[in-house]
């Protein structure tokens, strides 16, 4: 029989629908066992799933080895947390002894390789999920070097991998570090199950059908999990994606962009016979009319994307247009003789079922074993509430997108206001400010596409709500965040509500009422906002809006902050060496900076992360926000450290450590009229010192007193 692609968690309700396990008689604990003392303390001989991740434990929702550890007890198991055990040998990995179910394995909040190597690849020093800021207490590729330890430890238990660095290596990726493709972590870690997104769903039916002694092999179709094959099953159709076109060839290609949305099919019965596998070039010519249930993707062999970049983006473009929960595919990719089995994405999280995830009793406190230690990432979250999940921006830079979703999943009014006042009462030495109130993206709560449920809403692809255009069915009113906020800031005990996320300008543009609220109560002195860049073409790249944007933004934001009587300032990122942003592009930004005398001190260099569509751009040097093919226009990418360090010395033009190099630049560049002590040049002329001579002579002069006065006439 062909299986089946609908999932138990689609068909049984809620999260928290499914019967509890028999550890629920041990009731919550006060915080998840890290040792064999504190499981016997709670009267437990094993954990039935031991959580190892890449940071410290801290019992917090900000955490995502505590919110999934807190899940699975309310689910009724028993969960044990093995945190940045030491990776020498499998010692650590059998401290809490063997699991009744499954490992789940994580690198932890970050990607282990970016949480360990700066942009330009050097070592850091530091690590803020670690006690003390302590750098070195993860291992590079962390998912893969733990995943193999814990099958060192015990063998024959199943391991399950998550995470955001799972996340965003479920398929051929490439990989920044090496310079290369690298393939799934799926196969190079040996796990059983991959877990990408927020996957709440997806470990929670892995875990009860596991507890039912199902095999991990047997869990094939789960929404949000990728897992390994030898062959493909039956009765399913799939859509050749695993090539691009020359243009202008006789024998056209078609456009694999083009998708025929879901449809109903003239004879359903069919389905439920075998059937070989149904090939279909893309588009589907003659409106074929396919079940996104029971259709697949070919995206290019993970051989084919290692030695052909436009594959690579191309493979990119696909695995981002099939990104929707509503309308998203499954995506296939060969790896040798083995394919990687991508199961449509997972379902977002209803209100009430968001809810639940953060009620849920956490201590909101570091586990005991660190003592006064600092955990630098804990002291930042400690006092602030994240209000939803996912962005619709589609940022080609950011993971947030790739790892959350695009749907935003907002937590209800009163959810978020019980959660203020246990940070009043469970904060040792709150002072009554909360620091935020936000999450990805700071004004995105509560807005959602008025026609989700619709056939336009189920059938759409758009990788943004926001670019090119604000997409006319997304809801911009504001109102509820702005509700929110009044409601939040009445509290007993609360003095100060701060916005610490990043702002989505533009979308706040649509609510006037909104930014003065924000300007007036909610700013502690300074706010942040990332227009990234000034030039329009590398803002397309980014999908970012225009600067216009910005501008607009700045002049309401110090209207309002004069109308309250306060000295505000807007605090803006940008972005350095970022696909497709020429020399003369930061040349122009650096200008504008200087025309808005914005001196920044902290600038961020483009960081390659694995699956961005950025990322694809830097790899292949090819835009996949167009339609690809193998004369498409190349874009030019700052690879090259000198070259990614002279844009960010553009950004930096203030800093005379940066002029020689500016002044050289803009010599080659033809501009060398930007190089004076004009108010329009950007950096001034080299000085020539005085030689020792001479300045020794100087000396001599003043010692004798051959200078007189203020006007230094001579004798």
């Amino acid at each position: 029989m062909p299986e089946r692609a609908s999932t138990r968690s689609e068909e049984s309700g809620t999260l928290f629908s499914y019967p509890r396990y028999w550890a629920e008689c041990f009731g919550p604990a006060p915080f998840l066992p890290m040792s064999r003392a504190e499981m016997e303390q709670l009267g437990w001989d094993s954990c039935d799933i031991i959580i190892v991740t890449g940071d410290a434990y801290v019992d917090h929702p900000s955490f995502g080895m505590a919110v999934i550890g807190r899940f699975l007890e309310a689910q009724g198991f028993s969960v044990g947390i093995i945190a940045q055990p030491r990776w020498q040998s499998a010692d650590d990995f059998m401290a809490l002894g063997k699991p009744n179910l499954c490992f789940g394995v994580t690198s932890g909040n970050m990607d282990s390789m970016i949480n360990r190597y700066t942009a330009d690849l050097r070592l850091r020093s530091d690590d803020a999920y670690t006690p003390n800021d302590e750098g070195g207490k993860r291992p590079d590729r962390a998912v893969i070097v733990y995943s193999q330890l814990c099958r060192q430890a015990y063998k024959d238990v199943p391991i399950v991998i998550g995470g955001i660095e799972a996340s965003l290596r479920r398929i051929a990726q490439y990989d920044y570090w090496s310079d290369k493709i690298r393939k799934s972590v799926l196969i190079d870690s040996g796990a059983d199950l991959l877990l990408f997104g927020n996957a709440e769903r997806a470990i929670a039916e892995v875990a009860h059908a596991l507890a039912e002694g199902k095999r991990l092999d047997e869990l094939r179709d789960i929404r949000g999990t990728t897992v390994l094959r030898d062959a493909l099953p039956s009765g399913w159709t799939e859509i050749d994606s695993t090539r691009v076109d020359w243009p202008g060839r006789l024998d056209k290609m078609p456009n694999p962009y083009e998708y025929v949305y879901n449809q109903t099919d003239n004879n359903p019965a069919a389905a439920d016979a075998p059937a070989p596998v149904k090939i279909i070039p893309l588009p589907l010519q003659h409106h074929h009319a396919l079940e996104v249930e029971r259709t697949y993707v070919r995206l290019p062999s993970f051989e084919k994307v290692s030695n052909d970049p436009v594959l690579y983006a191309h493979a990119s473009r696909v695995l981002h247009q099939e990104a929707s929960p509503f309308n998203g595919r499954v995506l296939v990719q060969r790896h040798g003789s083995k394919e990687i089995w991508v199961n449509r994405p997972p379902l977002p999280l209803e209100t009430p079922e968001i809810d639940g995830v953060f009620d849920l009793p956490y201590q909101r406190r570091p586990h005991p074993r660190y003592g006064e230690a600092k955990i630098p990432a804990y002291d930042m979250i400690k006092t602030s509430v994240n209000i939803m999940r996912g962005c619709f921006g589609g940022c080609t830079f950011c993971s947030i997108t790739e790892h959350e979703g695009r749907v935003i999943q907002s937590r209800s009014e009163q959810s978020i206001l019980n959660e203020v006042e246990k940070i009043r009462d469970q904060v040792p030495g709150f002072t009554g400010v909360i620091s935020d109130l936000g999450g990805p993206t700071a004004n995105m709560y509560g807005l959602v596409c008025k026609e989700a449920h619709s056939a336009i809403g189920q059938r759409c692809r758009r990788l943004s709500c926001v670019f090119p255009t604000i997409c006319k069915h997304l809801k911009t009113d504001h109102s509820q965040t702005t509700q929110l906020y009044r409601k939040a800031r009445q509290l007993r005990g609360i003095k100060k509500i701060l916005i610490a996320s990043g702002l989505r300008y533009d979308l706040a543009l649509r609510d006037l009422d909104y930014i003065k609220e924000l300007v007036t109560h909610h700013v502690g002195g300074y706010l942040k906002i990332a227009p990234e860049h000034s030039e329009e073409a590398p803002l397309g790249q980014m999908m970012k809006p225009s600067i216009g944007h910005y501008d607009e933004f700045k002049r309401l934001f110090e209207r309002y902050s004069a109308q309250a009587g306060k000295k505000q300032y807007l605090i803006p990122y940008f972005i350095a060496a970022h696909p497709g942003s020429r020399d003369v592009d930061m040349m122009n930004l650096a200008l504008w900076l200087k025309r808005n005398r914005f001196k920044p001190d902290q600038v961020q260099t483009f960081y390659p992360s694995p699956m961005a569509l950025a990322t694809a751009m830097y790899y292949s040097g090819r835009n996949p926000l167009k339609k690809l093919h193998y004369k498409s226009e190349k874009l030019f990418i700052a690879k090259k450290l000198e070259q990614r360090r002279l844009q960010k010395a553009f950004l930096r033009y203030h800093d005379e450590e940066n002029w020689p190099l500016l002044r050289e630049a803009l010599l080659a560049m033809g501009r060398g009229d930007l190089i004076g002590d004009g108010e329009h040049q950007l950096i001034p002329p080299e000085r020539k010192a005085k030689p020792p001579w001479q300045a020794e002579r100087g000396k001599a002069f003043v010692a004798k007193g051959a200078f007189k006065g203020p006007r230094g006439g001579r004798k």
